[in-house]
C-alpha cells in the first residue's frame, strides 16, 4: 500500500541546512499496524507529515496504492487527504465550539455530503468508539480520553484506507492511554492499516512491527512476535 524510496527532506537553504530524514526506504501492507519508534527530534513527525501528503520530500518517491505522490500538485494531495488518510493528532484538535458531533461530520461536510447522511455516519462511529451518549457534549465538557476518541472518530468517519497517528496518548492519563490503544487494536483487527508515531516502546511494541528512526535514519525495522 505504501512505498518510500530514498525519502530525504531538507529544511533551509544556502549554507545553513539541516537534513531531517535521510535515504528512508521501507514499504506498509494493507492491514498492518506499525509503529514508528524514536525519540524527540529524529525525524519521526517529519516523516508522517510525508506520509500524510502534508509535506513533500526534498527528494525520493512515495507510492501510495502504485500512484506516485511525490511531485503531484496541491489539489492532488488534497484529494487524497480527503479520502484516503485519517489523521489523529496529540493535542485532539478539535473545534471548541462544536459539540462531538458536530465535530466528527465536518470532513463529510467539507466533503458535498448532506448533512443527514454525514449526521448519521458521524454518530455511528462516535458509537463504536464508545461515546454516543456525549455526543451533544463540547471539548471542554468531555475528559481528554473522550476528547481523543472523538478525534479517532473524526479521522475514521471519511473510511480512510490509512490512520496516521502522531502521540495520540502523549496529552493522556495512563488508564486513558491504554483505553485509547485498545481502540487502535480494534480498528487494525477491523482491518485498518495503522502507522503510529510515538516515542514510547512500550506504546510501539503494541504494533505487529516497530520502524526504530533516529538522527532521520532506520536504525532497525522489526516484527513484534504476538503472545496471544
Amino acid at each position: 500500500m505504501i512505498e518510500l524510496v530514498n525519502i530525504e527532506k531538507v529544511y533551509g537553504t544556502g549554507p545553513v541546512k539541516v537534513k531531517a530524514l535521510e535515504s528512508i526506504t521501507m514499504t506498509v501492507s494493507k492491514g498492518e499496524f506499525v509503529g514508528i519508534l524514536g525519540p524527540s527530534g529524529s525525524g519521526k513527525s517529519t516523516l508522517m507529515n510525508i506520509l500524510g501528503c502534508l509535506d513533500p520530500p526534498t527528494a525520493g518517491e512515495y507510492y501510495l496504492e502504485g500512484r506516485k505522490v511525490s511531485g503531484m500538485n496541491d489539489d492532488e494531495l488534497a484529494d487524497i487527504r480527503s479520502k484516503k488518510i485519517g489523521f489523529i493528532f496529540q493535542k485532539f484538535n478539535l473545534l471548541p465550539k462544536f459539540t462531538a458531533v458536530q465535530n466528527v461530520e465536518i470532513p463529510l461536510l467539507y466533503r458535498g455530503e448532506k448533512r443527514d447522511t454525514a449526521r448519521e455516519k458521524a454518530k455511528e462511529l462516535l458509537r463504536m468508539v464508545g461515546l454516543f451518549d456525549r455526543m451533544h457534549h463540547r471539548p471542554n465538557e468531555l475528559s481528554g480520553g473522550q476528547q481523543q476518541r472523538v478525534a479517532i472518530a473524526r479521522a475514521l468517519v471519511g473510511n480512510p484506507q490509512i490512520i496516521l497517528a502522531d502521540e495520540p496518548t502523549g496529552n493522556l492519563d495512563t488508564k486513558s492511554g491504554s483505553e485509547v490503544l485498545e481502540l487502535f487494536l480494534k480498528l487494525n483487527s477491523m482491518g485498518n492499516t495503522i502507522l503510529l508515531i510515538t516515542h514510547d516502546t512500550a506504546v510501539a511494541k503494541l504494533a505487529g512491527r516497530v520502524i526504530h528512526i533516529q538522527d532521520g535514519k532506520i536504525l532497525k525495522d522489526e516484527k513484534i512476535l504476538s503472545l496471544g
